[in-house]
């Protein structure tokens, strides 16, 4: 989830170079407070079972 937000930023804030380390950080927190308020979230299409079948090593079922 950590790679996916680290993308939209690098997409929607940081398309062009930024000059100094201040003016990155109140980019970067006027971007993360409006995604936060618009409540943005991943879809997720991969799920736990689906990884259990093709991940099996790395998605043991602990159920039994």
């Amino acid at each position: 989830m950590a790679e996916i937000e680290n993308s939209a930023m690098a997409r929607q804030c940081l398309s062009r170079r930024v000059p100094e380390k201040q003016v990155m950080e109140e980019k970067t927190s006027a971007w993360s407070k409006q995604r936060n308020e618009e409540g943005a979230a991943a879809n997720w299409r991969f799920q736990t079972e689906d990884a259990r079948i093709k991940l099996r090593r790395l998605y043991p079922n602990i159920d039994g």
